[in-house]
């Protein structure tokens, strides 16, 4: 499984998590995560985003299990924020996890 990490600065992460989730979720399963009613697992034929809130960012993580795969959560993910967070420039820039595969060598 291929995963990739964007952490979007803004001091209104909570509110862009729920609009994030409420808007994908209208076509998409979301499970909970952590029991946050802020997070939410994004459930796509093609594989899984993960939105999360923290304190001054939104995290958001992608994962696949190919490349072709990955790059299209990661865009549906991050051209979404970026629509919703517009007027206060919010850019969502990704970055590949080092997380192990649990395909066998």
């Amino acid at each position: 499984m291929l995963t990739s990490t964007a952490a979007v600065t803004t001091d209104a992460a909570q509110r862009y998590a729920k609009q994030l989730i409420a808007h994908l979720g209208r076509k998409n399963p979301v499970e909970s995560v952590d029991g946050s009613p802020d997070a939410g697992l994004l459930v796509f034929a093609y594989g899984t985003g993960t939105v999360r809130p923290e304190p001054g960012l939104l995290l958001l993580e992608a994962a696949a299990p190919d490349a072709e795969s990955l790059a299209r959560v990661q865009d549906v993910l991050g051209r979404h924020l970026e629509r919703f967070g517009a007027r206060r420039e919010l850019v969502v820039a990704w970055s590949a996890s080092d997380a192990p595969s649990s395909e066998a060598p």
